[in-house]
């Protein structure tokens, strides 16, 4: 008798134990269907809002100041907003390619340089350099480990009328002292940049 006593005590206990799991399993999970089914989609278009606009503010160039305005014979600009210095010993170059013209532009292969091993990569802007001329050197856009070059790349071929193409380029940083540089770049003008930083 003592022992049908313990193993109706046991199930008892193992009731109450798989019903408390469930009630709680049930309170974790939210509430109704109605609820449930509103709160994962809000919280989903927040976190999407969130990471587009995140990843806007890291690529898209200050367009506060302009530094140059250049324009080639297909009605492409090409606008510079910034040059700036860091103290890592860099200089990156920041702006827009935007199409003015009625048509579509096809990005030409010279934007990306003529470098075999920098062509491998794809579509870049590896084709641009910066010329210092007081202190008579050329800089090219800087490289990483597997030759890469560290710039805007792998864009889509074409830029549609209206439509805006943003670029940033990083080169190796000239001496302090030089404050302005030339930029050349394939089917543009030169044209001289202030540095700032």
């Amino acid at each position: 008798m003592n022992f049908r006593h313990v193993g109706k005590v046991r199930r008892a206990g193992a009731v109450v134990l798989l019903a408390s799991s469930l009630l709680f399993s049930t309170a974790a999970c939210g509430g109704d269907d109605k609820e449930a089914g509103k709160e994962p989609a809000a919280s989903f278009d927040a976190g999407k809002g969130q990471g587009k606009q995140g990843a806007q503010s890291e690529t898209l160039p200050d367009r506060s100041k302009t530094l140059a305005t250049l324009k080639n014979d297909k009605g492409v600009e090409m606008i510079v907003y910034s040059a700036k210095r860091d103290s890592g010993g860099f200089l990156t170059v920041s702006g827009d390619f935007k199409n003015t013209g009625g048509e579509g532009f096809t990005t030409p292969l010279e934007w990306s340089g003529q470098e075999e091993a920098v062509t491998d990569t794809g579509p870049s802007l590896a084709g641009m350099t910066l010329v210092d001329s007081v202190g008579k050197k050329r800089y090219y856009v800087l490289r990483d480990t597997d030759n890469r070059p560290l710039t805007t790349s792998n864009y889509t071929s074409s830029i549609d009328p209206g439509q805006s193409l943003n670029f940033f380029a990083q080169f190796p940083s000239p001496p302090s002292t030089t404050n302005k540089v030339d930029l050349q770049f394939p089917g543009f003008p030169n044209a001289t940049i202030e540095i700032s930083g």
